[in-house]
């Protein structure tokens, strides 16, 4: 009995740290980010939706990756509706990107994998 307490004790411990996800960003946050002449990606999503949390591990990869060169960001709208108006998100997860000027280049909504991720940076101009 012991030792399959320290299995499941060992599996819930491996699984937690293979999932990977970005904090919800405040409003300062987005702002800081358009002004800071980076492209921005802004996921909008629910902590409890099964497609955002499959995405979650790739946006986390990206924005370590590109830490410097890029700003990655995660609203979610359950708790944050008024930035979800602000953009006219009308379905989730919905990603935006957004160019060095501020300006939103391209809007995908629903999965999107890490090199649809990385294609939509690079259309907002990620070098």
């Amino acid at each position: 009995m012991k030792s399959c307490m320290t299995f499941f004790a060992l599996l819930m411990l491996l699984s937690s740290s293979v999932y990977a996800e970005l904090a919800p960003a405040t409003p300062a946050a987005i702002d800081q980010a358009l002004a800071s002449g980076k492209p921005t990606l802004i996921d909008f999503g629910l902590l409890t939706c099964g497609v955002c949390k499959k995405m979650a591990p790739y946006l986390a990869a990206v924005a370590d990756e590109y830490q410097n060169q890029a700003n990655i960001l995660f609203i979610d709208v359950r708790a944050d509706q008024t930035l979800a108006r602000k953009f006219n998100i009308r379905m989730l997860p919905a990603q935006v990107f957004i160019d060095s000027g501020g300006r939103e280049v391209q809007r995908h909504t629903g999965y999107l994998d890490q090199a649809g991720i990385l294609a939509g940076l690079k259309a907002a101009g990620l070098k």
